[in-house]
């Protein structure tokens, strides 16, 4: 079973985020969700941008980074939307990376290296008329051409955090074949 660091999104550590959670959870995998806004959640993902912003993008980020320092190597990094910036950034950097599971969005591999690890297989799930995840969909399409590693999912329809059962934009059928993708996934690593 795998160990993962899943990185919420920028409305917060929510119910849908714990619920995604406790799925991984009860396939038998561990599952850390570092609160990276103390207990904060936001309505709207304009909202969860203001509270990051006058906190400071960076420092949350930042603290979302050391989250995993208590963690020995061999984690999955795992992260919605905001939170796949933290988690891409840990999966390519730190030795002994086991995986990464990209969700909503994916930033350009040179973003954090020259390539993306060796031996590191990653997923990328995102809808395909996404707002945000268009913009970060030939960054998605560049990684996966760059390794083996890689699978990229889009899903029909163009709801941003459409895995979080919490939400307005909660999409049933995707976020079921998006947990079954990750499951086989975290069974494969």
């Amino acid at each position: 079973m795998a160990e993962v660091l899943l990185y919420h999104h920028i409305q917060g550590l929510t119910d849908g985020v714990r619920a995604f959670a406790d799925d991984l959870r009860q396939a038998g995998h561990t599952v850390h969700t570092p609160d990276l806004f103390d207990g904060r959640t936001f309505a709207s993902i304009e909202e969860g941008f203001g509270f990051a912003r006058e906190k400071g993008l960076d420092a949350i980020r930042e603290r979302g980074a050391a989250a995993a320092d208590g963690h020995a190597p061999g984690l999955v990094y795992a992260g919605f939307s905001f939170g796949v910036t933290i988690a891409q950034r840990l999966a390519q950097t730190r030795p002994g990376a086991r995986g990464a599971l990209l969700m909503d969005s994916c930033l350009p591999v040179s973003e954090y290296g020259e390539a993306w690890p060796v031996g590191v297989p990653v997923q990328i799930h995102g809808k395909e008329g996404d707002e945000f995840f268009d913009e970060d969909l030939p960054a998605a399409r560049e990684l996966v051409g760059s390794t083996g590693a890689a699978e990229l999912f889009v899903y029909p329809g163009d709801q941003h955090l459409f895995a979080d059962s919490s939400l307005d934009a909660y999409d049933p059928e995707a976020s079921r074949l998006l947990l079954e993708r990750v499951r086989a996934f975290l069974a494969s690593v």
